[in-house]
C-alpha cells in the first residue's frame, strides 16, 4: 500500500525507503559570463583575500615586502 511517500509492507510495518526519490539533472551549460560562473569568481576571490590576511598575520609583513624579501 503507498501512500504520501511511504509504504506499508503486508505485516503493517512501515517502510520509508521503498520510494525512490525524484532525480534532477541541470544540463544548461554553466561556462562563460554567467551568474553561476561569477558566483564562483567572487567566492574564490573572497578566500584569495582571506588568505592573504592570514600570510600577512602569520608572516608580519605585507605582500609587496614578503615578495621583495624572497
Amino acid at each position: 500500500m503507498t501512500s504520501r511517500g511511504y509504504t506499508v509492507e503486508e505485516g503493517g510495518r512501515l517502510n520509508n525507503f521503498a520510494i525512490e526519490p525524484k532525480m534532477y539533472v541541470d544540463e544548461t551549460v554553466q561556462s562563460g559570463f554567467t551568474a553561476y560562473s561569477e558566483k564562483v569568481n567572487g567566492r574564490l576571490a573572497m578566500v584569495g583575500f582571506v588568505a592573504l590576511l592570514a600570510t600577512e598575520a602569520i608572516t608580519g609583513q605585507g605582500l609587496i615586502s614578503w615578495f621583495t624579501n624572497l
